[in-house]
């Protein structure tokens, strides 16, 4: 997959160098008529338009609400809209789903899945569950809905350390799918949590030797990296943290440069809110450009965008049976969430 995605980006970054200013210039007359129909249509019909940071900037800057995961259910749990747009990945628009059964939650392309949620079969992780008996199962968000029906609780990487340290010490805990989140959680905690064998494709592919390689270019820049990183390039960072977090810290941080190891979407609303400083994404392990973004979220366009409320399709549903299941963790994740004041 890495070597497809390395071409596809490798294309992309040639094409764009070769676009003419006329080109350009009828792109943006495209654009901006693009968005300016997607605001009437969002206002026409109530609907609500989520982005996450990792969609790309054209969409993100549209959106009336951009988060992360965490972010994002708590806006979808308390909207008024009608028709909740979730640009992201599919099981973002499943939790939202779940949390507003009675309004149409609607996103841009339904093959925009997550590699994440996809290495953690519901059918196969409820039977690791099944030869564990007695544990807590606590599930990322980053899950199907199926996955989160055989859950005890959900986390995102914003509160899943705060959630495990409510817990009982002595509570024994199955913690999936990302096996790098969750070995940072035991290392902050002390806990000894039974991981599921799963990782986000972007994040996996940080290396060591590259981030090292920027830092001697760019010796004042801090590092920030995403827990979803694997424990070496966790342990190069100034800061570790959810997306959020990450863009919380390079706001309020005096440092002027900083190495971002997370999917690229989340530069373009760093630099919105912190023009006057310079952010270098780092690159992928095995790739001969800087451009380490999540092809499932960059499937999110305006012109998919503007169909989708058009349209009022795709919808997504979840099978009431699993939706009255998994909502529980769901609602427990959010009451935990309120009640720790995150």
């Amino acid at each position: 997959m890495s070597k497809t995605i390395d071409k596809a980006c490798k294309a992309t970054c040639d094409t764009m160098s070769v676009i003419n200013q006329n080109t350009a210039a009828e792109q943006g007359m495209k654009k901006e008529t693009l968005k300016a129909e997607i605001r009437r249509l969002a206002q026409e019909k109530n609907a609500v338009i989520m982005a996450h940071y990792y969609v790309d900037g054209e969409v993100q800057d549209i959106a009336d609400f951009i988060g992360d995961s965490l972010a994002l259910a708590q806006q979808a749990a308390k909207t008024d809209a009608d028709i909740i747009v979730l640009c992201g990945v599919h099981f973002m628009g499943e939790t939202a789903a779940i949390l507003c059964p009675k309004k149409k939650v609607l996103v841009p392309d339904p093959e925009a899945t997550c590699s994440l949620a996809e290495s953690c079969p519901a059918d196969e992780f409820a039977q690791f569950v099944s030869e564990h008996p007695g544990h807590t199962v606590v599930s990322y968000v980053n899950t199907t809905a199926a996955t989160k029906a055989v859950t005890d609780v959900v986390v995102t990487s914003s509160n899943a350390r705060q959630i495990v340290e409510s817990l009982p010490q002595d509570t024994p805990i199955i913690f999936g799918p990302d096996q790098n989140l969750g070995g940072y959680i035991n290392s902050l905690t002390g806990r000894n949590m039974l991981l599921w064998n799963g990782a986000c494709h972007v994040h996996a592919r940080f290396s060591v030797e590259k981030i090292l390689a920027l830092k001697s270019e760019h010796p004042g820049a801090k590092v920030l990296v995403h827990p979803e990183c694997k424990g070496p390039v966790v342990k190069l960072a100034d800061k570790v943290g959810s997306t959020a977090a990450l863009l919380k810290f390079a706001i309020a941080d005096d440092a002027t440069e900083f190495i971002v190891a997370t999917e690229s979407g989340i530069l373009h609303e760093m630099q919105k809110k912190a023009p006057q400083k310079t952010f270098i994404p780092a690159p992928p392990d095995d790739a001969t450009c800087a451009c380490n973004e999540c092809e499932y979220m960059k499937m999110v366009t305006l012109e998919k965008l503007y169909r989708c409320l058009r349209d009022e399709k795709p919808v997504v549903t979840v099978p009431a049976e699993v939706a009255e299941k998994a909502i529980r963790p769901i609602n427990r994740m959010l009451e935990i969430s309120e009640k720790l004041g995150i």
